[in-house]
């Protein structure tokens, strides 16, 4: 069944992305309704406010990371969780953390996103 669900986490979600102009909130519900787990955005060591948008929340870090792109980032079922985590850092400058659905307990960074959702039901 592990390699049917790889299969078919490189299929599913495909379609979802990222924008350096969506809030925080937003992202994180799509994340939420496309991988059945919670996506938590940190300005330092502390939660970022959820009503700004990427690209508001990288201009109030400390960090002088520049964006390397203003276009979207692709995310899919079949990336491990400690690659998006990366993705966020390197393409907008923001810290995040992936969580279960409740947003309690973190994630192994070396599941993907649909074994990781998976592991929850």
């Amino acid at each position: 069944m592990g390699l049917l669900n790889n299969i078919k986490d490189r299929f599913n979600n495909a379609e979802f992305s990222v924008a350096p102009n969506k809030k925080l909130k937003t992202i994180s519900k799509d994340f939420k309704d496309a991988f059945d787990l919670s996506l938590v955005f940190y300005k330092g060591s502390m939660i970022a406010e959820d009503s700004l948008t990427l690209a508001a929340l990288n201009k109030k870090t400390t960090k002088d990371v520049k964006t390397k792109t203003d276009t979207d980032l692709k995310i899919k079922a079949s990336m491990k969780v400690g690659a998006v985590e990366k993705l966020f850092e390197s393409n907008f400058g923001v810290t995040v953390q992936i969580k279960d659905k409740a947003g309690k307990k973190l994630i192994d960074n070396d599941l993907t996103l649909g074994n990781a959702a998976r592991a929850q039901s």
